[in-house]
């Protein structure tokens, strides 16, 4: 995204808008500024803002007016008074930002919008996580950080160091270079994007063995690590298992969603085992 300074009018109301912050006023231009390196391309500026065609120079020149008369003109806070944004052709890597960063846009591995992931909280129709496995969805940079996959590499090798199983229809694990290092490709590590998910699973038992994992590696990242956990119900509709694992660790599981079941199997594989799974951040 850029601003068309023969445009701007540097009223700021776009500032507000950036969930990244990375719009700013240039005082030494006295226009809006998009800063490249932090921009997301989740078009938030774009679509979050009216766009009124008005004319620069009119605008400029009553606000001058105004100026002199010590009079003050705010125009209202959701509005680009002279349509000054232009979006710009994105081409690799930086495509992969909005991909990533734009709930509007289907992900081209996936065709799911936003990040591209429908998570382990559709197990009752894909059948993922199985009985005896504990599904893992590790999601970095919401709300309104974002992160680098640079950071998400940090994890991502760890994660694989460790024999873990990634998730194929997942996007992150569509970009890693050598999934058995975990290494994610080296032309996107400094792209920045709003947020991602990394979706693991491994045998029950190793579920403390994973939050730990977890726990050392978010130290090292600049950004917000949220651990979600999934797993099969027991006949009764509880999870004896998993959860006072979670517990000892020192965390109050709250259950997010229960799936019952209901939903059309996507997967013939899950066809045959129950579909009721607990899902708890």
């Amino acid at each position: 995204m850029r601003i068309d300074p023969n445009k701007c009018v540097a009223c700021g109301n776009c500032t507000y808008v950036c969930p990244m912050g990375a719009i700013y006023v240039d005082p030494a231009t006295n226009r809006s500024t998009v800063d490249r390196d932090e921009c997301v391309e989740c078009f938030s500026c774009y679509n979050g803002l009216s766009q009124e065609h008005l004319n620069p120079t009119l605008v400029r020149t009553l606000r001058g007016i105004l100026k002199l008369f010590r009079i003050r003109f705010d125009p209202e806070p959701d509005v680009c008074p002279t349509a000054a944004f232009q979006p710009e052709d994105l081409t690799w890597p930086r495509v992969v930002r909005r991909a990533f960063s734009d709930p509007r846009v289907p992900h081209e591995s996936t065709g799911v919008e936003g990040r591209g992931t429908e998570e382990v909280k559709t197990n009752d129709v894909s059948g993922r996580v199985k009985v005896g496995e504990v599904g893992f969805t590790i999601e970095f940079g919401r709300p309104g950080v974002g992160v680098r996959f640079r950071d998400i590499n940090k994890m991502t090798v760890a994660l694989a160091a460790a024999g873990v199983e990634f998730e194929k229809k997942n996007p992150i694990t569509t970009l890693l270079k050598d999934k058995a290092t975990g290494e994610i490709r080296d032309d996107i590590l400094n792209e920045k994007i709003m947020s991602a998910i990394v979706e693991i699973k491994v045998a029950i038992d190793r579920c403390e063995e994973v939050v730990r994992l977890v726990w050392r590696v978010e130290k090292e990242v600049d950004t917000v690590v949220v651990l979600g956990v999934g797993v099969r119900c027991d006949p009764n509709g509880e999870d004896a298992i998993v959860l006072p694992v979670l517990k000892k660790l020192g965390y109050d599981p709250q259950r997010a969603k229960t799936n019952i079941g209901l939903g059309r199997i996507t997967n013939p594989d899950a066809a045959e085992t129950p579909h009721e799974t607990l899902n708890a951040r």
